[in-house]
């Protein structure tokens, strides 16, 4: 019923978009939607051919190369997920613009006095945002692809230079073969991430299926074609998770690095090394240091009139309803785990792999999902208050903060059960035995024995869902009740303003909580990769 109850949103979805929703969408279809698909389309082919030029060298580089630096670029590169994409469009779009510093520069040192005498790229526009969300997402490409290349053998490397093969014949027809799996795994993430995106194509006006979601819904008023639309979104995003578990159907891995072979580093000299040192250092120049330097800059330049009370009511919106999230989420994880645990049948999978669903839903899809059930709630439990001759409660769901708590801990949830379970996992099934052969009921081997040693699992669990649910905006924009913001809204409110140097606190703020899981990210990681050397 718990799984039910979460995978309602996909149901409600899929039974709106059923729905008839008159002329408005086969006008949308003949005019505008065409456009909109080919847009996302485009999109997501360009946010994932760009990513993969950005993270695959950087990610060979890291893990087959002892370049200077090394320890700390290869947590550097993972550092521009934490910087939202839409507070990236505005920095970039404020530097590149006609009136910006780099253009003034380009005018001053040739001469030329108007847009007429030169061509500049206009970054407000498609490839504009295929720029930017590649920078903010190529992190889960390059994670992926630098593991997957840290778990290859080295002989095969060096078989295939006995039998002839130049180091670069040797990358493209043995390394890069054997990490297709993870690369395409990472290529499926970023672009279900891209096709998810409102902020950064809202801010360039480039229209894709997101923005007409928003549009139909807000715009229009027709909640039917939205949702036809949402269902549409839907249909790629499942595309996209079919096409990534359709690459790994035949993997079967006959050979893989297990620490007995003695890793030999490729030493880069000359050009070459300073290519690889000055390639990766630009992806965290360009993805991290250089936006957090300019808020930097923002939030020192205009800090008496940033710092306000506001900021702080704001902050506290977002620590109750992503605290609120986190807290459920968990309770919620280590229910289904448990019971996954105590049935040990295949059945018992299902509840949590339901509740996993949510995490594929786009922000706006799932705000339609979220919205439909609650609203019919609402409107059923007021209709019987009525016929009890009793006073309506009002949108006691639809139209408070219960709303937004509830679509977090749909969207999230993946997150604290992929934890929890992994956590269950390294308990070993012995201990149960001996908890129930010394009397104690399940409850009180769920208090005694699982959750004690699960609970540095639990405790990454909350993070994680704090801090996505912090950072969530299509979501938050469209179910958040009146006169409600969070970090996330009010940002990017200021974003569309063209005033995000007033929102240079609550953007580092949000910058700052991102770091949290890719630092607790980077020390596992450092973690396993010493217990393979120590092996």
């Amino acid at each position: 019923m718990l799984a039910l109850l979460l995978f309602t949103p996909v149901i409600s979805l899929v039974v709106e978009a059923l729905v008839p929703a008159g002329e408005l969408f086969d006008h949308l279809w003949r005019t505008v939607l065409p456009t909109y698909i080919i847009n996302s389309v485009l999109l997501i082919l360009g946010v994932g051919l760009l990513g993969a030029m950005l993270a695959i060298p950087a990610a060979w580089v890291m893990a087959n190369t002892d370049i200077p630096g090394k320890a700390q670029l290869q947590w550097l590169l993972v550092l521009p997920l934490a910087m939202p994409s839409y507070v990236i469009a505005y920095i970039y779009t404020d530097l590149l613009e006609f009136a910006g510093p780099v253009q003034r520069l380009l005018r001053a040192i040739t001469g030329w006095e108007s847009a007429a005498d030169y061509a500049f790229p206009e970054i407000r526009s498609l490839g504009g945002a295929i720029i930017i969300l590649a920078l903010v997402l190529y992190p889960y490409l390059y994670l992926l692809s630098r593991t997957a290349f840290l778990e290859q053998s080295r002989s095969q490397i060096l078989a295939s230079r006995l039998l002839g093969c130049s180091p670069l014949q040797s990358f493209f027809r043995i390394t890069l073969p054997m990490a297709r799996p993870a690369i395409i795994t990472g290529l499926a993430l970023m672009g279900m991430e891209a096709l998810g995106d409102f902020a950064t194509v809202s801010y360039f006006s480039v229209p894709t299926l997101t923005t007409a979601v928003y549009d139909t819904w807000l715009g229009y008023g027709n909640l039917s074609a939205a949702a036809k639309i949402s269902a549409m979104m839907l249909l790629v995003v499942m595309l996209l998770i079919s096409t990534e578990k359709y690459s790994r159907r035949r993997q079967q891995l006959y050979q893989k690095n297990t620490g007995q072979e003695q890793r030999e580093f490729v030493q880069l000299s000359g050009w070459r090394k300073w290519l690889a040192l000055g390639w990766c250092w630009l992806l965290v120049t360009l993805g991290f240091l250089l936006p957090s330097l300019i808020l930097v800059d923002y939030l020192i330049t205009h800090f008496s009139t940033s710092w306000n009370s506001e900021l702080f009511e704001y902050s506290l919106n977002s620590l109750m309803v992503s605290g609120s999230a986190a807290v459920v989420a968990c309770f919620i994880a280590l229910f289904l785990g448990v019971y996954q645990r105590l049935k040990s049948n295949t059945l018992a999978k299902i509840p949590a792999r339901l509740v996993s669903t949510g995490y594929a839903l786009p922000g706006n899809v799932l705000a339609i999902g979220v919205l439909i059930p609650l609203t019919l709630s609402d409107n059923v439990i007021n209709e019987l208050l009525i016929t009890w001759n009793q006073a309506p409660v009002g949108l006691i769901f639809s139209g408070s903060v219960i709303t937004l708590v509830f679509a977090y801990v749909v969207r999230f949830s993946a997150v604290a059960v992929g934890s929890v379970e992994s956590s269950l996992g390294k308990v070993s099934p012995s201990l149960d035995m001996a908890s129930r052969t010394l009397g104690c009921n399940p409850q009180e081997m769920v208090r005694r024995i699982h959750i004690p040693l699960i609970r540095k699992g639990l405790l990454a669990g909350l993070l994680l869902v704090f801090i996505e649910s912090m950072k969530e905006l299509p979501a938050t924009l469209l179910l958040r009740p009146f006169n409600f913001e969070t970090l996330a809204t009010r940002v990017f409110q200021y974003v569309s303003d063209e005033q995000l140097e007033y929102a240079a606190p609550a953007a580092l703020v949000l910058v700052l909580v991102g770091l949290v899981p890719l630092i607790m990210l980077n020390r596992s990681l450092e973690r396993q990769e010493l217990r393979q050397e120590q092996k």
